[in-house]
C-alpha cells in the first residue's frame, strides 16, 4: 500500500511496503520520463525523411518512412539513451569511490583504454563479430583501472591524486589511439575517427542487441551497490565505521563502473563530460544520494545524449556534427549556470 509521510529530516516521502521514496524524486523521475518521450517523438519524426505524427501513429508508413523509423531511428534513439544511461551512472561510481565531484570515465582514461583494446581488435581482425567489441572494451577498461590502481596505491583517499593519475593515463592513452589510427585499414579509417569523436551513425538493431545483455547485467548490480554508494559519500573512514565491507564494495563498484562504460564506449565512443554533466545537474536540482541518484543520473545521461543526437541531425547537412560536440553545446551552458548559482549560494550563507 502506497502512503505519504515524511523522514526524518522532514522531507515528504513515498512509502511503498518497507521503500521509502522521496517525493522529489518520484516528481524528477515524471518530468525526465516526459521529457524522454518528448524528445524521442520528436527524433522519430524530424529528418532528411519527414514522418507525419497521423501516419506514425495509425502505422501508415511508406516503405521508405518505415525503413527510416524502425532501422535508423529508433535504433539509434534505443541505443544513444543507454549508452547515455550507463555512461551518467558509472560518473556517479566513480565519485562517490573516488571522493572526487569531477571524476568520470573519459578523465580517467578507462574510455580511452576501452578505445585502446577497440582499435587493436580492429586491427588485427577487421571482420571481427559486433558481439565481440563489448568484451574487448571491458578488456580495455579493466586494465586501465588496474594499472590506475597500482600507479595511485590501494590505499590511497587523495580523490585529486586519482583525477591527475588518470588524466596523464588518458593523455597517453589517447596518443596511442591516434598512432594506431593511422594502421586502421581503409575501409574502416573514416567510421573510426568519427567513433572517437562520440557517434551514433553506426547505430544498428545488430549493435543494439550486442548492447543489451551486458545492459541487463550490469543494471542490478549498479542497483544492489547503490546503498553502499551512500555511505562511501560520507568518506571511506566514515563508510567503514558504518560496517561498509570496504575490501568488497570498492572493487565491485569498479568492476560494475568498468563494464557499464566501457560497453557504451564500444557502442558510441567516448563521450567524455557526461559522467560529469548529468550527476551534477541532478545533484542541484534534487540533491539525493545512493539508488536515487543513480537512477535520476541515468536518465538525465539518457535524455542529455538523445538531445544531442537530435541536435546533431538537425544541424548536420553534408558534413556530419560529433555527438560529444552537440552534448557539449547543449550541457556546458547548464553546467556552467548550476556552477555559478552554486558559487551565488554558497558566499551568501
Amino acid at each position: 500500500m502506497m502512503r505519504l509521510s515524511y523522514s526524518t529530516s522532514g522531507r515528504p516521502q513515498c512509502e511503498i511496503g518497507t521503500l521509502a521514496i522521496p517525493l522529489s524524486a518520484l516528481v524528477a523521475t515524471a518530468i525526465l520520463i516526459i521529457c524522454i518521450i518528448v524528445v524521442c517523438g520528436v527524433s522519430l519524426l524530424l529528418g532528411s525523411t519527414y514522418i507525419p505524427v497521423d501516419s506514425l501513429l495509425k502505422n501508415q508508413l511508406t516503405e521508405a518512412q518505415n525503413f527510416a523509423v524502425w532501422d535508423v531511428r529508433l535504433p539509434r534513439l534505443l541505443l544513444g539513451a543507454l549508452a547515455g544511461w550507463n555512461l551518467a551512472m558509472t560518473g556517479v561510481m566513480l565519485q562517490a569511490i573516488s571522493r572526487n565531484p569531477i571524476a568520470e570515465p573519459g578523465l580517467l582514461g578507462l574510455s580511452q583504454g576501452a578505445m585502446l583494446t577497440i582499435l587493436i581488435v580492429l586491427i588485427l581482425m577487421p571482420n571481427i563479430s559486433l558481439s565481440l567489441l563489448p568484451v574487448a572494451a571491458i578488456v580495455g577498461g579493466g586494465g586501465v583501472a588496474f594499472i590506475l590502481i597500482a600507479l595511485v596505491g590501494k590505499g590511497t583517499k587523495n580523490g585529486i591524486e586519482i583525477l591527475l593519475m588518470g588524466i596523464a593515463l588518458d593523455t597517453v592513452l589517447s596518443s596511442l589511439n591516434g598512432v594506431l589510427l593511422l594502421y586502421t585499414p581503409p575501409e574502416t579509417s573514416y567510421s573510426v575517427t568519427a567513433w572517437l569523436s562520440g557517434s551514433l551513425f553506426q547505430a544498428s538493431k545488430e549493435s543494439l542487441l550486442s548492447l543489451l545483455p551486458w545492459l541487463l547485467l550490469s543494471l542490478p548490480a549498479a542497483m544492489l551497490i547503490g546503498r553502499s554508494l551512500n555511505r562511501y559519500e560520507l568518506g571511506e573512514d566514515m563508510a567503514s565505521a558504518l560496517g561498509e565491507p570496504i575490501h568488497i564494495t570498492r572493487p565491485l563498484i569498479l568492476i560494475v563502473a568498468v563494464t557499464m562504460s566501457s560497453v557504451a564506449v564500444s557502442a558510441v565512443g567516448p563521450i567524455t563530460f557526461l559522467g560529469i554533466l548529468a550527476p551534477h545537474l541532478i545533484g542541484h536540482f534534487c540533491p539525493l544520494s545512493g539508488r536515487v541518484r543513480l537512477w535520476l543520473s541515468g536518465l538525465m545521461g539518457a535524455l542529455l545524449v538523445i538531445s544531442a543526437d537530435l541536435m546533431t541531425r538537425l544541424l548536420s547537412s553534408d558534413t556530419p556534427v560529433p555527438l560529444g560536440l552537440s552534448l557539449i553545446i547543449i550541457g556546458m551552458p547548464m553546467f556552467m549556470m548550476i556552477c555559478r548559482l552554486q558559487a551565488h549560494k554558497a558566499t551568501h550563507r
